[in-house]
C-alpha cells in the first residue's frame, strides 16, 4: 500500500504546486499544466510498452526495477534545471506506473472471491486514495513553504521508505504464462474496447478540473493558497469515501452504478460552474468531486477486467494508459480553455465530457443488459 501511496503521491501532488512550478520556472500556469500532459503520455505509452517487454520477468524483481525507475525520474524533476528538463523527467516518471498498478491489481483480483473483483479493486485503491487525502497535501505543503523542487524529493523518499519493506514481504511469484501476441488479441473485442473508452470519456472532465483544482480554488474560488492544501485533505476525504461506495456498488450492480455516479458527477461539476466563487459551497463541492470521481474507478476497472480475462495485467496497463489519455489530454483542455475562456469555464466543459462517458456507459448496459 505504502508503494501505490508513494505512486499515486509522484501523480497528483503537481496539481497543487502548479502554481510554484510556473513561477519557478517563468512559465505560464497554462504551460505548466504540460507537466500533467507529460507524465499522462509517459503512462499511455509505457502501460502497453513496458508491461509487454516485461511480461517474462518475475514480479518481485519487477516491482523493484519499476520503483528504481520512478525514484530516479522524481529526482530527476527536483534537479531540472528548465522547463524542457522538467518535462522530460515527468515523462520518464510516468513510464511504469501503468505496469505497476497493471501487476499490482491483476495479482489481486486473480485471488478475490466470485463477486468481490470490485471491492479488491476498491482495497488496493486505498493507497491511492491516502496519496491524494495525505500526499498530495503533503506535497503541496512542502512546496509551498520549502519549494517545489523539495516535494519531488519528498516523494523520492516516500518510495525508498517502501523499498525496504517490498524487500521483505511481497513474496517471489513467477512470470505470467500467456504470450503476448495472445493477450494483445483481447483488444480485438467490443466490449473490451468499450470499457477503456468509458475510462477515457468518463474520467477525462473531472480529471481537467483536478489538473488546474489550485488556481481554480484560490482565482475563482477565492480561497488563500494556504487553504488548498486543506481542501485537497477535503478532496482526499471524498476520495476515500467514494472508493469503497464505488466498489460496494460495482459488486451489485457494474454498469448501472457507474451510470448513475457519472450523471452525478456531471451535475456536480456544472454545480461548480455555478457556486465556485463561494467558498462554502465550493468546500463541499470539492468534497464530493473527490467522492464520485473515485467512486466511478473500482466500477471502470473491474470491466475492463471481466471484458478481459484472458489478459489482465495488460489490460489493466492499458486501461490505466487510457485513463492517462484522459489526463494528457485534460493538460492540454485546460490551458487553451484558460488562455481563450477563462479558469471557470473548465468546470462547464467538464460536465459536457462526462456526459459524453455516461453516454458509452448507457449504450454498454444496452449491449450487454445483465451487467
Amino acid at each position: 500500500m505504502l508503494v501505490v501511496f508513494s505512486f499515486t503521491t509522484g501523480e497528483f501532488v503537481i496539481a497543487g504546486i502548479l502554481p510554484d512550478v510556473a513561477g519557478g520556472l517563468s512559465v505560464t500556469v497554462a504551460s505548466a499544466g504540460h507537466l500533467v500532459t507529460a507524465y499522462a503520455l509517459g503512462m499511455i505509452v509505457g502501460g502497453p510498452v513496458v508491461t509487454v517487454l516485461t511480461s517474462k520477468l518475475p514480479r518481485k524483481p519487477l516491482i523493484i526495477g519499476l520503483m528504481a525507475v520512478s525514484i530516479a525520474g522524481n529526482l530527476a524533476s527536483a534537479a531540472a534545471p528548465n522547463y524542457p528538463t522538467l518535462l522530460l523527467a515527468r515523462f520518464l516518471s510516468g513510464l511504469v506506473v501503468a505496469t505497476f498498478f497493471a501487476v499490482a491489481i491483476a495479482t489481486a483480483v486473480s485471488h478475490a472471491a466470485e463477486g468481490k473483483q470490485a471491492s479488491t479493486v476498491a482495497k488496493i485503491a486505498l493507497g491511492l486514495n491516502l496519496g491524494i487525502i495525505l500526499g498530495a497535501p503533503i506535497g503541496t505543503f512542502v512546496g509551498q513553504h520549502v519549494g517545489w523542487r523539495a516535494t519531488f524529493v519528498t516523494v523520492a523518499a516516500f518510495a525508498l521508505v517502501a523499498l525496504p519493506l517490498v524487500l521483505r514481504y511481497v513474496p517471489a511469484q513467477p512470470a505470467a504464462t500467456t504470450s503476448a501476441l495472445g493477450e494483445l488479441r483481447v483488444f480485438t473485442g467490443r466490449n473490451v474496447q468499450l470499457a477503456i473508452a468509458l475510462t477515457i470519456l468518463g474520467n477525462v472532465g473531472v480529471v481537467t478540473v483536478f489538473t488546474f483544482i489550485s488556481p481554480l480554488l484560490t482565482d475563482v474560488g477565492g480561497f488563500s493558497e494556504g487553504a488548498v492544501p486543506i481542501l485537497l485533505l477535503l478532496y482526499g476525504a471524498g476520495a476515500v469515501v467514494g472508493n469503497f461506495l464505488g466498489g460496494y456498488l460495482a459488486d451489485r450492480s457494474l454498469l448501472p452504478s457507474v451510470a448513475i455516479l457519472l450523471a452525478v458527477l456531471a451535475g456536480t461539476l456544472a454545480a461548480f460552474w455555478q457556486l465556485g466563487d463561494h467558498k462554502v459551497p465550493a468546500a463541499a463541492l470539492t468534497f464530493a468531486i473527490g467522492l464520485l470521481a473515485f467512486a466511478v474507478i473500482p466500477g471502470m476497472q473491474t470491466r475492463v477486467l471481466t471484458t478481459a480475462s484472458a489478459a489482465p495485467t495488460l489490460a489493466v496497463a492499458v486501461n490505466a494508459s487510457g485513463y492517462q489519455v484522459a489526463a494528457a489530454f485534460a493538460g492540454w483542455l485546460g490551458g487553451w480553455l484558460i488562455t481563450g475562456s477563462g479558469l471557470r469555464s473548465i468546470y462547464l466543459v467538464a460536465a459536457v465530457l462526462t456526459l459524453a462517458g455516461l453516454a458509452v456507459a448507457a449504450y454498454s448496459i444496452r449491449q450487454a443488459p445483465t451487467s
